[in-house]
């Protein structure tokens, strides 16, 4: 690394450090954490259960967009990477959902209860 390129990041790290260190514990406390759904961007899609098939690993959705699939609103059954995630559910529970294609199928690799 030049020279100048050290100076600049220990210029850099030390402003961030001194910054760091200003900010009062009120200014900390007022931060708030984001729910786990949308942790590092994953997006969920709200859905209401139709149908659980626990023996397949299915679950029949009522969802709305789900944007990173660029796919529509509709009625549908997914696959779930975790068959856990069928233990708690039934038919008519809102839920929201994060899908992904999983060895070429819609996969629901995250599941949690609407509040």
């Amino acid at each position: 690394m030049k020279p100048v390129h050290s100076l600049v990041f220990v210029l850099l790290a030390a402003s961030a450090a001194v910054a760091q260190a200003q900010m009062s514990k009120d200014d900390m406390s007022s931060m708030k954490m984001p729910a786990p759904s949308q942790q590092a961007g994953v997006m969920m899609t709200d859905a209401v259960v139709q149908k659980i098939d626990p023996a397949k690993g299915l679950v029949v959705l009522k969802h709305g967009d789900i944007p990173n699939l660029a796919m529509p609103a509709m009625t549908m059954g997914f696959d779930v990477a975790d068959r856990k995630m069928l233990d708690a559910l039934k038919p008519g529970d809102k839920v929201r959902f994060h899908v992904e294609v999983v060895k070429g199928k819609p996969t629901v690799t995250q599941m949690e209860t609407a509040r």
